[in-house]
């Protein structure tokens, strides 16, 4: 339970870091080595390694960057595909109020703590465990948590949605493992919203031919005045408990993720 409560705090402060791999490298350089052009320059010292960030500047980073952590989990994980597919279920099935909002939130966020689980275990591997034997700099161990969490958002975004921010970037060609956040984390939310909407069209398609069967029956009984909405509820409720709905959306849902 500790172990896991570490990996927390620090994946939280290996996501939030992500600004630092932001900046230009000679601006990094500059910063890690001591060099560059004379300039402003706030030093608080801490017993880090040389070279590396002092104790209190990433403390500092990771008070500061914490309130990016909901547009972390987000736009980086696998969250929006599975919170608007299950949105979409709720409003096919007709029951705006069950299950609440609450609930689509909860199932979303354990889902998708469910499914990026390979994932930050790589990064737990990769980068935690060797930060905290002191064998790793918190600059390298975010820039590996960094390359991970590229390529399981590379692994879910269409090539041409890559290839549009990279062209209006015009940053010139680049290979998959030098494309900048700037254009993978956009690219993989396109991606996302995409492949969401067609999942969610599948699942309204059944639910819409029960309302227009029973539509189609009202107005042949001559019963112009009756909602088919009222009729149709209990059969779209009734196909989607023999079918176990729920099961077959979720199972849909995290198989539809590549999970290297």
């Amino acid at each position: 339970m500790f172990k896991k409560i570490l990996t927390g705090r620090f994946l939280l402060l290996l996501f939030l870091g992500l600004v630092f791999l932001s900046l230009p490298q000679s601006v990094v350089d500059a910063q890690t080595t001591g060099t560059g052009s004379p300039g402003l320059r706030i030093d608080v010292s801490g017993s880090n390694d040389e070279g590396d960030f002092g104790v209190a500047i990433q403390l500092v980073v990771a008070m500061t960057i914490l309130t990016l952590g909901p547009s972390v989990i987000m736009m980086m994980t696998c969250f929006t595909r599975i919170v608007i597919v299950l949105g979409f279920v709720r409003n096919a099935v007709g029951v705006n109020a069950a299950p609440s909002s609450q609930i689509i939130i909860g199932l979303a966020l354990f889902l998708t703590f469910f499914v990026m689980g390979p994932v930050w275990n790589k990064i737990y591997d990769d980068a935690v465990t060797p930060y905290m034997a002191n064998t790793m700099k918190s600059s390298d161990a975010l820039m590996v948590a960094t390359a991970h969490m590229k390529d399981f958002m590379m692994n879910q975004t269409r090539q041409e949605d890559a290839q549009f921010f990279l062209e209006i970037s015009r940053q010139g060609a680049m290979t998959r493992d030098e494309l900048p956040l700037s254009i993978v984390v956009p690219s993989f939310v396109l991606s996302e919203l995409r492949t969401a909407f067609q999942m969610g069209f599948l699942i309204f398609t059944p639910f819409i031919i029960v309302d227009f069967i029973v539509a189609s029956s009202l107005m042949s009984m001559g019963m112009m005045m009756m909602p088919p909405v009222v009729i149709s509820m209990p059969f779209k409720l009734l196909l989607f408990v023999l079918v176990d709905g729920w099961y077959l959306v979720v199972q849909s849902l995290v198989g539809s993720f590549n999970i290297a």
